[in-house]
């Protein structure tokens, strides 16, 4: 498969889309808002200010979600409330959140950013009981 390109969809399907062109970077982002968008200790999205996406299917059922007064911005399934790419025009970059992705990609993350405002609970998790499925 092409290095520099990119295949993904939601949880229910109804979005797909492919996205063409390098990642540039790759966070694991720890703010409280990411941490809200996600549900988790933080947010995997992948940077690229190069690559094009094309939505295969569904972008009907887009929706965005802009945080007032602030950066943020978030899309996501109008039907599965999954995650999905958005283009940040202030910056002129593609995000794309990494468990979106159904291919492979060549990039892991380079860094935990706003590592100070992660949760209480997100330290020495490396610790705990790893279980291959779900418990018992």
């Amino acid at each position: 498969m092409d290095d520099n390109l990119a295949t993904g969809q939601c949880l229910c399907g109804a979005v797909s889309f492919r996205v063409s062109g390098a990642f540039e970077s790759f966070y694991l982002c720890h703010c409280s808002r990411c941490r809200k968008d996600s549900g988790s200790a933080h947010s995997a999205n992948l940077f690229s200010t190069v690559a094009r996406i094309t939505w295969v299917s569904g972008e009907d059922r887009i929706k965005t979600f802009r945080l007032p007064k602030s950066q943020h911005i978030k899309s996501f399934c109008a039907d599965c409330g999954s995650a999905l790419p958005v283009f940040q025009e202030a910056h002129g970059v593609l995000v794309v959140p990494a468990g979106s992705l159904e291919t492979r990609i060549n990039i892991r993350p380079g860094a935990h950013i706003c590592y100070s405002s992660r949760a209480d609970w997100d330290k020495d998790l490396s610790s705990i009981t790893r279980i291959g499925g779900l418990p018992g």
